[in-house]
């Protein structure tokens, strides 16, 4: 492992990094983020310790955006084990009971078809969901039964992508929100002989690709600048806003969080940009350009030298 000093440094960007199935998102995060030396870092939704794939960091000024993120939709590739229930859902809980697989390729693919589209999704009892203040998995770790309460998520797409009794691969295009290893246990109960999921992989999440990730691993071999050089700039969080350029005078005033005239544009959320630099998003509304999130402009002293 390359070895640099010691202290914190200003760091701003996006990582995208193909987190290894056995590391909690935190635990990738807190790595990543001492090999950049970073100060402030944050992801943008958790994968658990069975799950692998893409998982955006965000750096310094990126933290301030990793909301887009965090609503974004999401694409899985998801084995899906039929004929054996868990505690939890997955691979990593204890078998509840085991039935026989008796379904086809086609009935398997008939019966995915009916969770395509908006539905309501209990949440599973071993999840970071609160109630009154206690995660949801705490009480069931204690034998506590709470009350959970269904959610609303969309299945953009869902296909079948192999067949091997018992085992399904699943290629899963969903709203964020939604629990995979829920879908596998209702696919199961759909089909009478119950499922859990067996592995998961984050493929794409807000227009980035696992294809363009870097692993840990691959991380820690790097030099200073071939780290910086993997960074996304900032602005790769707010690519589908519409641009919103304004004057030297005006971006002086937004810095300063104040409401800029814009008789002309339509409602919605920018990004703004002044004098070629990004200054942060901003939402519209009745012919002002109200500052939601603004950036701030680091000094040539406080960038890190790639």
């Amino acid at each position: 492992m390359t070895q640099f000093r010691s202290e914190r440094r200003h760091v701003d960007g996006v990582l995208l990094l193909d987190k290894p199935i056995g590391l909690s998102s935190n635990a990738a995060l807190q790595r990543a983020k001492r090999i950049y030396r970073a100060q402030k870092a944050g992801h943008t939704g958790t994968l658990d310790p069975l799950a692998s794939g893409l998982l955006p960091l965000c750096f310094g000024e990126a933290t301030k955006f990793a909301q887009v993120l965090l609503d974004a939709p999401k694409r899985y590739t998801a084995t899906v084990r039929f004929g054996t229930t868990t505690t939890t859902g997955d691979a990593e809980g204890e078998v509840l009971n085991t039935r026989a697989v008796s379904h086809s390729g086609a009935e398997l693919e008939a019966a995915l078809q009916g969770f395509v589209g908006r539905q309501l999704q209990l949440p599973p009892v071993y999840s970071a969901l609160k109630h009154e203040g206690r995660a949801y998995y705490e009480y069931a770790r204690s034998g506590q039964d709470v009350p959970r309460v269904p959610r609303e998520v969309e299945i953009h797409a869902l296909a079948l992508v192999d067949w091997s009794p018992p085992d399904a691969v699943l290629d899963v295009s969903c709203s964020k929100g939604c629990y995979i290893r829920v879908l596998a246990e209702d696919i199961g109960e759909a089909l009478g002989c119950g499922a859990h999921l067996a592995a998961l992989r984050r493929t794409a999440t807000g227009g980035f690709r696992l294809a363009d990730a870097v692993s840990l691993e691959r991380l820690e071999t790097m030099s200073d600048a071939p780290l910086l050089h993997a960074l996304l700039p900032v602005t790769a969080l707010v690519a589908q806003f519409p641009v919103l350029e304004v004057t030297t005078a005006d971006a002086a005033r937004f810095r300063q969080g104040q409401a800029l005239a814009a008789l002309d544009r339509p409602d919605g959320t920018c990004a703004v940009f002044g004098d070629g630099r990004f200054l942060g998003v901003a939402e519209v509304t009745e012919g002002a350009v109200r500052p939601r999130r603004v950036v701030v402009e680091r000094s040539p002293a406080e960038a890190p030298a790639a």
